[in-house]
């Protein structure tokens, strides 16, 4: 078997957020109401993921642990929005994926294990014990954050503010906060010649 390589940067950025940007193309620019246009944008958003799943593995003989999970969940909440013609569950997905996520970070501190680490250690080069702790409990709030941004759109806006919400609105709110971590990394050890380069956590 091939040896595991680090994604470049673009192409770690294709592969997490080109999915996403395939679901708002195509719930914006299908004909059609309102649900058969967010239909068609979960039937792309499913076969996306699943390219960037495949080629995630083409490229870095690697899919990690949080790509597994997203892709898991948008292919079972996305069947379960074609099949019920309902988009109750492709709109609870994030919320659960932020949770999960926040879940697994609290686990890691309240534990004391890295959990983060384990995740992203090869991406944060020199990254003292306390910068990570720093940067889970950061990443944990973030997401419990947008897991309650995404109810309040959810419940109280139509499908295409939703969808907006989601992307390009999550993602460029997860680029602005991963770099405003950038500095606090540095202090704690971070050894990066493009900080800006440090990965984020895949979208839900």
């Amino acid at each position: 078997m091939a040896a595991k390589t680090e994604a470049s940067p673009l192409l770690r950025m294709a592969i997490d957020i080109g999915p996403l940007a395939v679901f708002f193309l195509v719930n914006f620019l299908a004909p059609g109401p309102g649900i058969a246009r967010l239909l068609a944008a979960t039937a792309a958003f499913m076969i996306a993921i699943s390219v960037a799943m495949a080629v995630s593995w083409w490229k870095t003989r690697h899919i990690s642990p949080m790509l597994w999970m997203s892709g898991a969940l948008v292919l079972v909440f996305g069947g379960l929005t074609l099949y019920f013609h309902d988009d109750f569950f492709i709109k609870i997905k994030p919320t659960i994926i932020y949770c999960i996520f926040a879940l697994f970070l609290g686990y890691g501190l309240v534990t004391k294990k890295p959990v983060l680490e384990t995740l992203l250690g090869t991406a944060y080069p020199g990254l003292s014990k306390r910068g990570w702790q720093l940067l889970t409990i950061n990443w944990l709030v973030f997401f419990l954050v947008l897991a309650v941004a995404n109810e309040v759109v959810r419940l109280n806006f139509s499908s295409d503010v939703w969808a907006a919400f989601k992307f390009p609105g999550v993602v460029i709110v997860t680029f602005v906060f991963a770099a405003a971590n950038i500095p606090m990394l540095m202090k704690h050890g971070l050894q990066l010649e493009k900080p800006i380069d440090a990965p984020i956590p895949p979208e839900g």
